[in-house]
Formats: C-alpha cells, structure tokens, sequence
C-alpha cells in the first residue's frame, strides 16, 4: 500500500526526505480493531511537532486524523461492519493515517457526519475530541450551564479554538471570547460563534476591559502559553480556571496560588495510549457530534485543501502549520 513517511527525525521541512512516499505491507488488524481505506485526512500540530521530536529510529508513518471506509472487522469487534463510513483520529502510539490503509480501535472511531464531504469531515476528529474534552472533561463545565460566566480561548482561529468556539457556544451557557490578530482570523472566529474577538498581541487585561469584561472564570490556552501565562493568571477570576492543549518550556504554578486557580491539562491521546476504562467515550463523543453536525448546530472547520495525499502536498501542509499561520484545519485526500 501507498504511505508516507519519515526515516530521519528532526529535518527541517523543506527538506524532500523529511516526509517520503514509500509502499508498506497491508496492516492486520487485533481484535478490537478496524482495517480502514483511507481516503482523506487531516495535518495536526501534533504531526509537526513528532516529526520534528520524536527519536524513533524506524520508519514511521504520521497521521491521526482520518475518514474512510471500513474494509475488514477483528474478530471482537462491535460497533461496526465492513462497508461502514468512519472518522477517527487514532491513536498516537500506533502506525498514523498517512497511508491508503490503517487500523484503529472501533472504541475511538464512529460514523461521519452523512451532510459532509471526506474532507470536511476528516477536518474534525483530533480538534474535536480535544475541545470536548477540554470543555466538559478538564473544565467540568456543563451542558447548557454556564450562564454569566466566561470563557477565554487564546489561538481561536486554529483548529481547535475553531471547533472549541463552536461547541462553548452551542452547548453551554458561557460567553465565549476568542483571540485572533489577524482581520482573517478574526472575521472567521466571529463567524463560528464567539460572542467577542480581542487581539492577543495587545495586553489582555486592556482588551477584556475594552470590551466590558474585568475578569473570566474559564481560560482554554490553546497556543503559545509559556508566553501569555502571566496575562492569564492576571485576568481570571479568583478560582477560576485554565486549561492548557501545548508544550510550554516550563509552567510555574505557584502564581496560581494566590487565587485558587486551577490547572488542566488536555491530551486526547490519554485514552487511547493507556486504554482507560472510559476510553469508548471518544466513540460516544464522536458521535454526538456527527448528529450536531448533521443538524446543522455547528460545521466543519476545513480551513484549505492541499489535494491529493503524497509527500510533497504533505511537505506543504506540514510547512503552513509550523508558520502558525493556518486558519481552521488543513486537509488532502485521495491517493
């Protein structure tokens, strides 16, 4: 089968032997596993940030994000059958989607949303799952709670502040307030849902008052933590709280102290790599929001399609993430 991979960790980008087409044997799925045709994807920061780490020695196959269609079923196996449509975002321990053919457990993949197109749907597991959890899981807020309360998404015209505004503002009561510098990426986070959009190259504390906020209750920091972290202490709100998706250099939480806040961490990759009890929750999620989707409560957050899957498109995928530049999620498709 056609995939494309990586034999040495760490080359910059622009290198042609950073992501390389090669042929592989056809996977065997365990028995809880699904054999999926892949046929489109999606390009996550997490893809970049492997490729550029990790220091497996072995070639590797990136790739989480992934729609396609069920060809073979292991011999446990449940929730589906062969010929089903499905979308997932896999798991990071094992071999990714960047191929014609790849296996995922049926406990983290579900049915796409039948309104969308591979593409649009392939844009959605990983940010997806990551912003559910975030929201309901680490931030315990509830459905259709919140009300008078708010919450701060800083890097919300990425990926997954663009489907994180989406669910805060569907599903709960709070007042969702995005972060954009960008006249793009500002008219696009507005017309997600945030209820107000502030630049966060300018001091947040300045911005919230501009628009009549003194403090939040909830802060999702999606990008770049190590460096707004002070800003975000300043302006939450005694016991609030602060989530966090990336990899700052170091976080002192002493700061947070003083108030009574609270620190989570989100990583939709825990259930999968230890196989937790509740890890069928991401099916289940999943699936509530392919019939969200379908009922037209929220849409898909395709940003650009970059075509056919092979090396060379992926090379430029790959590029546009690392510039910090993409608005929405970046796919291709096909082989």
């Amino acid at each position: 089968m056609k995939a494309i991979a990586y034999l040495q960790h760490g080359l910059p980008i622009d290198d042609p032997a950073a992501l390389i087409d090669v042929d592989l044997p056809m996977p065997e799925p365990g028995p809880r596993d699904l054999l999926v045709q892949v046929r489109a994807i999606a390009v996550n920061p997490v893809d970049t940030k492997v490729r550029a780490s990790s220091a497996v020695a072995a070639l590797r196959v990136l790739g989480w994000d992934a729609v396609g269609k069920v060809v073979r079923a292991g011999s446990a196996v449940t929730l589906f059958a062969p010929g089903d449509e499905v979308y997932f975002a896999g798991s990071i321990t094992r071999s990714g989607s960047n191929a014609e053919y790849c296996l995922v457990d049926e406990r983290i993949a579900a049915r796409k949303p039948a309104s969308l197109s591979d593409a649009e749907a392939a844009a959605l597991p990983l940010t997806t799952i990551t912003a559910w959890e975030l929201l309901f899981d680490r931030l315990r807020v509830p459905e259709h709670g919140g009300a008078g309360q708010h919450l701060l998404i800083v890097g919300a015209g990425g990926g997954v502040g663009s489907i994180l505004t989406q669910l805060a503002r569907q599903l709960t009561g709070l007042t969702v307030i995005g972060t954009a510098s960008r006249p793009e990426t500002r008219d696009w986070v507005k017309s997600l849902g945030a209820h107000h959009v502030i630049d966060h190259t300018k001091p947040l504390r300045e911005e919230l008052e501009r628009i009549g906020v003194p403090h939040v209750e909830h802060v999702a920091s999606l990008t770049h933590t190590g460096q707004h972290y002070p800003q975000l202490i300043d302006v939450l709100a005694p016991q609030g709280q602060l989530a966090v998706i990336d990899d700052p250099a170091t976080l002192d939480v002493m700061p947070m102290k003083r108030k009574s806040l609270s620190l989570h961490w989100e990583f939709m990759f825990a259930r999968p790599m230890y196989e937790t009890p509740d890890m069928i929750r991401q099916h289940e999620l999943l699936t509530r929001v392919a019939q969200l989707i379908d009922a037209g409560t929220i849409r898909t957050t395709l940003g650009e399609h970059f075509g056919t899957i092979n090396a060379a498109n992926l090379r430029r995928a790959h590029a546009l993430i690392e510039s910090g530049r993409a608005r929405g999620k970046v796919v291709l498709e096909g082989f």
